[in-house]
């Protein structure tokens, strides 16, 4: 019954002159693509019918198309849908192209599956960009002064390296005063940055994943108490493909997903989060429900690599927001690694509109390192103060540049590693490090890989 509906709905747009008129504005993107499914995100300007019509390359454009279930996008979700395919082989390429109304809407772009490599081969290599702070300029809502955004080319930077993965850490949008009392404003904001032209081919390039930290939440460092939370979630799942958003019984932005040879573990910093100026010893940023599914998901991780990411720095107290403002919640967890002895733990964070590189030591076991990666167009600090810190890599602090990070994960099973970069947005290398997945205690051979041959 409910599809006869759609179809009936499908056939009234289409006959509909306002349907005919609906065009593509952002995307199509691609979520975590897995072996054998992936989704695709797209958003119009008017309602229509919209499909995906995809073929794998290898056989040419003869080969014969399918077409992904129809949707109705409408005006209550702005236009949004998620379009899931569930039909493909897993390590292949495909040609796709999204159809409004039974008409082609976009160009013909490229998705790939991930390969059925565990228990046959090494690892594929890939590359993981990862991002945060975007700030789109809107002079008649902004501050007096300079406009806070700048070298949106940066966009076209990240697409040149062609990434299979990237990551956007949080600050995803800035929602202005003018937005977040009203979720009608706040779903406009996200609306205006996400339909800006010099996104698109990023968006179209690999597959994306997000989570967030105060600006795509709410009012600067906005915490739990702020009462438009639900609408907020509301919007960061419609305006991504995450594989998933929360639990049912503890709602929230984190999630998790395999790529390759490495588990990704998306944390949600606002959610649950108390004020770090709270007096109480107990405050937490994360809550006691999601460091309870942190801790089991990294137990049943087979992973080489385990990337723990948020939009606040883990490990530094620097300047800016930190994991450390909840020292017990911290080092609870830090105390969990230790008796777990779990390898390959890895952090990631943005926010602090620098980029650089953690390094904690552990006596007897292998070192936490946190990657902060900010920001790709908000303003960038330029203290060099910031510079010389307990903990940090030397050489790895990037200041007053717009920037991202690169991260290479390449080598064979035995020499795995993570080539890390931080590139600025005039695609200069900024500076280069590697960690290898036996200094992160992830020595070969382990679950989840081929048995090493005997001697």
């Amino acid at each position: 019954m409910r599809q006869f509906i759609l179809l009936v709905l499908a056939l009234l747009y289409c006959f509909s002159g306002q349907a005919h008129a609906a065009q593509l504005v952002a995307g199509p993107m691609t979520g975590p693509a897995d072996h054998r499914a992936i989704t695709l995100w797209v958003q119009a300007n008017g309602p229509a019918q919209a499909r995906i019509e995809y073929w794998p390359v290898s056989a040419g454009q003869s080969a014969a198309r399918r077409q992904s279930a129809p949707q109705i996008l409408r005006t209550e979700t702005q236009f949004v849908a998620h379009l899931p395919i569930a039909d493909l082989q897993p390590g292949q390429r495909y040609a796709y192209r999204l159809l409004l109304n039974g008409k082609p809407a976009s160009e013909t772009l490229q998705f790939k599956t991930q390969p059925l490599w565990q228990w046959r081969t090494d690892a594929p290599d890939f590359t993981l960009l990862a991002g945060s702070c975007s700030f789109i300029n809107e002079p008649a809502v902004d501050r007096p002064g300079k406009g806070y955004g700048d070298r949106h080319d940066i966009y076209n930077v990240m697409a040149a390296q062609a990434p299979d993965l990237t990551l956007w850490l949080g600050d995803n949008i800035y929602l202005r005063e003018v937005d977040w009392n009203r979720p009608d404003t706040m779903a406009a904001r996200w609306a205006f940055e996400r339909r800006q032209p010099f996104l698109q081919t990023l968006l179209q390039t690999g597959s994306h994943a997000a989570t967030w930290d105060d600006h795509d939440y709410g009012p600067n460092d906005a915490n739990r108490s702020y009462a438009l939370k639900d609408p907020a979630l509301a919007l960061q799942q419609r305006y991504w493909a995450n594989p998933s958003f929360g639990l049912a019984e503890t709602p929230g932005a984190f999630t998790q997903f395999s790529f390759h040879d490495a588990d990704v573990f998306l944390m949600d910093n606002r959610w649950y989060r108390d004020d770090p100026r709270l007096p109480d010893a107990d405050r937490a940023m994360y809550g006691p429900a999601q460091m309870r599914w942190l801790k089991n998901a990294l137990l049943n991780s087979t992973a080489r690599f385990k990337i723990v990411a948020g939009g606040s720095q883990m490990l530094h107290k620097g300047r800016g927001d930190s994991w450390a403002d909840y020292p017990a919640e911290r080092d609870d967890f830090l105390t969990f690694l230790e008796q777990t002895k779990l390898a390959g733990v890895f952090f990631m964070s943005g926010d602090v509109h620098r980029s650089e590189l953690t390094r904690i030591e552990r006596p007897g076991l292998y070192p936490l390192y946190d990657l902060t990666c900010s920001p790709m167009t908000a303003g960038a600090y330029v203290d060099d103060k910031l510079r010389e810190r307990e903990n940090l890599v030397p050489g790895t602090v990037v200041l007053g540049q717009r920037n991202f990070c690169k991260l290479r994960f390449e080598g064979s099973l035995a020499e795995r590693r993570i080539v890390m970069q931080v590139i600025n947005a005039d695609d200069q290398l900024q500076w280069t490090h590697t960690v290898s997945a036996s200094e992160l205690g992830s020595v070969w051979p382990v679950r989840g890989h081929p048995t090493p041959p005997r001697p």
